[in-house]
């Protein structure tokens, strides 16, 4: 694939794509060329009845009863098992519950107590210093409460910066602002080898790529279900723990969902047995129904490929985009910070943009239908402000990607960017 592929030259590739007949299972509005996935996906076309469904008659009807009847008491179990199915956990190894911030205080704290007891004199929790923020702010929180300490390091300097010092080395699988992706295995057998447990936050990489968390030999995981899950905004969460790790201690929110008899309403805490006792409050039945509906989405692909067909698909999009970047943009500045090393990329491109405001060239392009998202940085160029444009291959065509290009060198040659409405900030950017 290289620059030099027009229009036509994509849509061909579309009508070859194994995967095109997927794109019928989503609701995607006219008009709009949709590259955001990676920050929320987009709603699965079964969800408005699924959620109908739920509220009219196993709410509305079936009241209480649908505890039972529906299977709401184990929604965290069954949508956990199928989200396994795509990261390389066993049945019962993973469950649905609250959110990835949530998730990720209850096993860095487990972490941070089989660490004191198998290596009491290790006190630092390893992360890039890029992670995305609310890791850090919950690492930085169990720091203070542990009386450990936090090193942020480039995601160049991890591997050298992982000694017998290191207790826990807790990283995002995918970077959220470059796109850049980690290797798991490699960077877990190092952790071992010094004492370290490894975390991974999988919130760009579960539904995004392969992932196989007891082939690397993970100690615990989190995710998030509103991006390349599909599950809509403010979706549950997942929460994994090595089975060698997952009964060992409780987790810090010991709420009744997590008891081991939770109906038996003991005044004392049990902890439940495996990862269930990681679940804490009463399941949010709307959220994991319809999360469940975009799971779903993912495990269509079952049949023609699974994940190894998605992530073919992703990486030749994104290596679309970049090539008709190159071609089609050059001599405006913009500059990919996502690894070329098409093994090193995740699912998403994140262009920087020295001498334009990023944030009114994505206004711009959202005007034209074509939805990407801005990310601010510091203006340095260890952290540039980015437009990161993220490629779901469930959905994303490949003219998608060749009309985005366009739209976006229009916007750049005509510095349409420059009008005022562009440049107002939002809320959320």
């Amino acid at each position: 694939m290289t620059e030099a592929l027009t229009r036509p030259d994509c849509a061909a590739l579309d009508a070859a794509d194994p995967l095109r007949d997927l794109r019928a299972l989503f609701t995607l509005p006219d008009g709009v060329n949709y590259l955001d996935g990676n920050s929320l996906g987009v709603m699965p076309a079964t969800a408005p009845a699924r959620a109908a469904q739920v509220v009219q008659q196993e709410w509305g009807e079936g009241l209480i009863r649908s505890w039972n009847t529906a299977g709401w008491i184990t929604l965290p179990q069954r949508v956990g098992d199928k989200i396994g199915r795509l990261v390389g956990a066993k049945p019962g190894e993973l469950v649905v519950a609250d959110s990835t911030s949530i998730n990720l205080y209850k096993v860095l704290s487990a972490a941070i107590e089989i660490a004191r007891q198998d290596h009491p004199g290790r006190r630092v929790i390893l992360s890039e210093r890029s992670n995305f923020p609310t890791d850090l702010y919950i690492a930085q929180s169990l720091a203070q409460q542990h009386g450990f300490e936090l090193e942020l390091a480039t995601g160049e300097q991890i591997a050298a910066r992982l000694d017998e010092r290191v207790a826990v080395l807790m990283l995002t699988q995918v970077n959220y602002r470059t796109g850049a992706l980690h290797d798991m295995a490699a960077l877990t057998a190092q952790a071992h080898r010094v004492g370290a447990l490894a975390l991974w936050d999988l919130a760009h990489s579960a539904g995004a790529l392969p992932v196989d968390l007891n082939g690397a030999d993970a100690d615990f995981s989190i995710g998030c279900g509103y991006k390349y899950l599909n599950g809509g905004p403010g979706a549950p969460a997942f929460v994994w723990a090595h089975p060698r790790h997952a009964s060992r201690f409780w987790q810090p929110l010991s709420g009744w969902m997590g008891h081991a008899s939770p109906f038996t309403f003991d005044t004392d805490y049990r902890p439940a047995e495996g990862v269930s006792r990681y679940l804490c409050g009463t399941p949010s039945v709307l959220g994991m129904s319809v999360l469940e509906c975009g799971v779903d989405t993912l495990l269509a692909a079952e049949p023609i490929g699974g994940m190894a067909a998605l992530r073919d698909k992703s990486l030749a999009l994104t290596d679309l985009f970049l090539a008709q970047v190159d071609a089609r943009c050059a001599g405006h500045g913009l500059r990919s910070v996502t690894p070329a090393d098409r093994q090193r990329r995740g699912s998403q491109v994140s262009l920087a943009c020295p001498g334009v405001s990023g944030y009114a060239v994505m206004q711009a392009l959202i005007a034209r239908g074509v939805i990407g998202d801005f990310r601010a940085g510091d203006g340095s160029d260890a952290e540039p402000d980015l437009l990161r444009f993220g490629f779901t291959p469930l959905y994303t065509r490949f003219v998608d990607v060749f009309d985005a290009v366009t739209a976006l060198a229009e916007i750049l040659s005509t510095e349409q960017w420059r009008e005022a409405r562009f440049n107002q900030k939002a809320a959320v950017t």
